[in-house]
């Protein structure tokens, strides 16, 4: 008797994963994406567009608590983005977290003419109303009607050399409540190290720091990220300083988050002119000190 042959098991069926579902955030706008140029125009996500997109997202984990805190109080919420470039950061945040949230309203403040452009345009292709991009200077936008007089939250993100600076002196006259800072290109602190090296030399051995070229350029960059946490906790600021992400994604990458608790530190203000005073960077007090907060 012939046995009965058994019958060959079903092949498994082949599961192909999508790669994009790997990375994008529930109900992100894939069109959005490929306008930004984050996609190509068939969907797909190169290497170069996928660090991007990580740098981008791993700053809205930062940024999403503080939309929450602001939401959680007001039914209304205003963040202005400085030095706004494309707007990469302003149309990701409105997209994820706050087109479906009437009272909110993201600005972005921009020099260049046809990034500004760029931004109107987009933003009234994807329906995105309640997104506005102002062509202004720093003094222009802390005076213009066409923002409010007060602004929940200041985000600069890669803003170059003193363009930080300029964020956080808006930042300060709108009397925002949470202030995002990604400094870059630092140049400012070390140039004026520089050119006062040789008296430093008989003031302080502490100019051994900043002897050597490399080093001055290195320790103007952190000393000038040391002077504006100081600077913004006079102003009665509270400031975190951690990793936007890792190096080897970006060497710009220290990201500041300060949050106003309306409680200016009197002693933060004086290491901030001792410091100025003792590394002989006297001529840098108009930038770094201003009007306190009541």
């Amino acid at each position: 008797m012939k046995r009965a042959t058994r019958s060959a098991a079903p092949a498994s069926k082949t599961r192909f994963s999508d790669p994009l579902a790997e990375v994008l955030r529930p109900g992100q706008s894939v069109d959005l994406l490929k306008e930004l140029h984050i996609l190509t125009r068939d969907g797909k996500l190169n290497q170069d567009s996928r660090r991007k997109l990580k740098q981008v997202y791993h700053l809205c984990n930062f940024i999403e608590p503080l939309l929450t805190d602001v939401l959680g109080q007001q039914d209304s919420l205003t963040l202005a983005d400085h030095g706004a470039g494309k707007s990469y950061l302003g149309f990701i945040l409105y997209d994820l977290f706050l087109k479906g949230r009437p009272g909110s309203h993201i600005f972005g403040i921009e020099t260049r003419d046809e990034l500004v452009a760029k931004s109107r345009e987009l933003a009234a292709r994807l329906g995105f109303a309640r997104m506005s991009f102002l062509n202004v200077t720093v003094a222009e936008s802390i005076t213009t009607e066409a923002l409010p007089p007060r602004i929940d939250i200041v985000t600069a993100l890669h803003a170059c050399n003193t363009a930080t600076d300029d964020a956080i002196r808006f930042a300060l006259a709108k009397e925002a409540r949470h202030i995002v800072l990604v400094p870059c290109c630092q140049a400012e602190v070390a140039a004026v190290l520089r050119k006062y090296k040789n008296e430093s030399f008989g003031k302080t051995p502490l100019s051994e720091l900043w002897r050597h070229p490399i080093h001055t350029r290195e320790f103007g960059s952190h000393l000038t990220n040391v002077l504006r946490c100081l600077q913004l906790e006079s102003h009665g600021y509270q400031v975190t300083v951690t990793e936007l992400v890792g190096w080897e994604h970006s060497l710009k990458n220290e990201l500041i988050i300060a949050t106003r608790k309306n409680a200016p530190r009197g002693d933060a203000r004086e290491r901030l002119r001792l410091i100025l005073q003792e590394l002989n960077l006297q001529e840098l007090e108009g930038r770094f000190f201003g009007p306190q907060s009541a």
